[in-house]
């Protein structure tokens, strides 16, 4: 892979700790979630920044792909559940992902469509294919 841009972030003191980019544009603190053990304080934790990271890459993935075909995507919004739990396997913790995807303007088939191939190119899913388990949720027309 030849990089085309790189991220760099940081973090301390954990879950109960802040994360900020090199840049400066981040610097969030963070809290452990009250179903976790925490106390629920006013920051966020890496559970939702995986999810606000991989709605916003799927929705651009689908954005791209709408724009090749022309299709109207106009109001569409990607949510990105991330949900963690122990690993059935053994030691350690694992993630699940629901991609729900709302594209108003297009029929469910074609919109089906558009999330399955969105899923093929989008670095997250990409990242986590075979490791993450990510179920597709789309809503097309009514």
């Amino acid at each position: 892979m030849k990089p085309m841009y790189t991220a760099a972030a940081t973090a301390e003191a954990g879950r109960n700790g802040r994360v900020w980019s090199d840049d400066k544009s981040l610097e969030l603190p963070l809290s452990m979630p009250k179903e976790m053990g925490g106390d629920g304080s006013s920051g966020t934790n890496p559970e939702e920044l995986f999810a606000a990271g991989y709605a916003a890459c799927f929705h651009s993935a689908m954005m791209f792909i709408g724009g090749q075909k022309k299709l109207d995507l106009a109001g569409s919004q990607v949510k990105a559940a991330v949900s963690i739990g122990q690993s059935d396997a053994g030691p350690g913790f694992e993630l699940a992902v629901t991609l729900s995807a709302h594209l108003p303007n297009l029929p469910q088939d074609d919109a089906a469509a558009l999330v399955d191939e969105a899923h093929k190119v989008c670095p997250y899913s990409n990242a986590t294919r075979g490791n993450v388990d990510v179920a597709l949720d789309v809503q097309g027309q009514a």
